[in-house]
């Protein structure tokens, strides 16, 4: 397998250590980081990079044609068999690519914080394995474990525990308990790994809920939110950093303030504070949970300048029985009603989610009630999942438990149907206009891809230019639906517009610009 290469990050030259005059300069140490897993593993990863630049390492590709790193970093995910499976299969090649240089391997992230000493002993290739607990101190840790002295693997412990029972006890007590992605100090504790005009930005961490199927809180922990203040404060250096486009990232976004004074209306105060941050042209709240999307939440996301109408809903499924044993609250009443206020609102608003089939005790009846939800909800995009079991959880133990190849079964005949909603859903776009932020160049084999409000990245689809538009990566055009392909929309740019500044400057007409050839000739 080859190890994905992350960007290369140069250091800092004030961190580089160096000698008295007359003396030979000590290279840094260098490392390289890989991620896997989900959008707040990316943000992990830059707090961890950052932390590593911070105390003078140098940060490099693991398998680039430059300096090779002293240490491989992979920052692995915990969440479902398959991810499990990739972060072994990459801890396996990160291994593999380090035999050359002798660079030593070491796994942080889910699955070390999930599994601990059991996976050191069932992986020997890694030469470290560390949880949460060791971030503030990762570079004192990878010294160690090239000096030949890694530290013990630690023994998982449901993180839940760590924190009080009290939401509003927790921002205090919290200071004193390792929560990945809430370091932030500007310029210090996160170093951008990418220069994509879109960047993740974490919210809150860990989770209250007790989802039978989920083992996601016992290795994040209990819910507890950052300050709105540092929140604020780091999208403002991310738009210094080129970044056009935020996507809020938590384990649970509705349940965002509770532990605040104020309560969860903290969120809906925060969401306008974000879109008027210089810079930032679209902000994309992720994670909600439908039982919590409250009429003012709802409003904000629907109607706020500048934050995308995008609705990323938990549904999970649609029949009350299946939601009950998931210990999940709704209905198809409940969520077809949900998703017609949110139209009604926002009628391009983008809706996606995620569904499980073939849970324990899930009947050919549910299964039937979990497609007429799809069919009247006209979802944009829709991702599904078969159910396995996970270590640990309520589900695991649960009867009822339905053959692999049924589950497989059910998993193909809600995927096909799903495929057939979503194009049909795109094809309802043709025709409308859409503001579409460029993620990517045309070049000799690949057209122009961006994405519009109503897809986040890799998981929605993406916005197809006509050849010939001279764009380039962080444009933010504003274009017309000509076509589709699959869940693909074809557009048509039509105008160039600026980066939100503290002083607006008015829009660059098409004709004008670098959009000029292909405006002229769609007329």
């Amino acid at each position: 397998m080859h190890v994905p290469e992350p960007r290369s990050v140069k250091a800092r030259s004030a961190d580089a250590p160096w000698s008295d005059a007359g003396h030979t300069a000590v290279a840094p140490r260098r490392a390289a980081l890989l991620t896997l897993g989900c959008a707040r593993n990316e943000v992990d990863s830059e707090e961890l990079a950052g932390r590593l630049e911070g105390s003078g390492w140098e940060l490099v590709d693991a398998d680039g044609d430059g300096a090779a790193p002293d240490v491989i970093v992979v920052n692995t995910c915990g969440f479902v068999e398959q991810a499990k499976k990739d972060s072994i299969d990459t801890l396996l090649a990160a291994s593999d690519a380090a035999q050359a240089t002798g660079a030593k391997v070491v796994a942080v992230g889910c699955l070390a914080e999930r599994y601990g000493a059991e996976l050191a002993e069932s992986l020997p290739e890694a030469d470290a394995v560390l949880g949460f607990d060791a971030y503030p101190d990762l570079a004192e840790r990878l010294s160690d474990v090239i000096g030949g002295h890694a530290p013990a693997p630690h023994v998982p412990v449901d993180r839940r525990t760590l924190l009080p029972i009290s939401p509003v006890e927790r921002p205090a007590a919290a200071l004193d308990v390792a929560v990945p992605g809430h370091a932030w100090v500007p310029n210090l504790a996160r170093t951008r790994l990418s220069d994509a005009p879109v960047a993740p930005l974490k919210l809150a961490s860990g989770c209250d809920r007790r989802c039978a199927f989920c083992a996601i809180p016992s290795f994040r922990g209990a819910f507890v939110s950052r300050p709105p203040d540092d929140v604020v404060a780091e999208a403002a250096w991310l738009g210094m950093q080129g970044v056009r486009e935020l996507v809020l990232v938590s384990e649970n976004s509705t349940s965002y303030g509770k532990d605040l004074p104020g309560g969860t209306r903290a969120l809906v105060q925060l969401l306008p504070r974000l879109a008027n941050v210089p810079g930032i042209d679209r902000i994309r709240l992720s994670y909600l949970q439908p039982a919590e999307v409250r009429p003012d939440l709802l409003r904000v996301i629907a109607t706020t300048p500048g934050v995308a109408p995008y609705f990323d809903l938990s549904f999970q499924h649609a029949s009350p029985a299946v939601l009950r044993r998931m210990r999940r609250f709704g209905s198809r009443e409940d969520f077809l009603d949900l998703c017609a206020r949110i139209r009604e609102l926002a009628p391009e608003a983008g809706i996606r989610s995620n569904v499980i089939v073939g849970f324990p005790g899930e009947t050919a009846a549910d299964l039937a009630e979990l497609e007429e939800f799809l069919v009247g909800a006209r979802l944009d995009a829709v991702g599904v999942f078969g159910y396995s079991d996970e270590d640990g959880t309520e589900a695991e133990g649960y009867d009822g438990k339905l053959p692999a190849e049924e589950v497989a079964a059910r998993v193909s005949r809600i995927a096909a149907l799903v495929d057939e909603l979503m194009a049909q859903r795109a094809e309802d776009r043709v025709g409308t206009e859409v503001q579409v932020l460029v993620e990517a160049a045309e070049d000799e084999d690949f057209e122009c891809t961006g994405r519009a409000a109503h897809q986040a990245p890799e998981v929605d689809g993406e916005c197809v230019f006509e050849r010939g538009s001279g764009l380039a990566v962080g444009d933010l055009v504003r274009a017309v639906v000509v076509g589709t392909e699959g869940t693909d929309l074809v557009v048509s740019p039509r105008e160039l517009l600026p980066r939100t500044d503290l002083v607006a400057a008015p829009p660059v007409s098409a004709g004008a610009s670098r959009l000029g050839a292909a405006e002229r000739e769609s007329g």
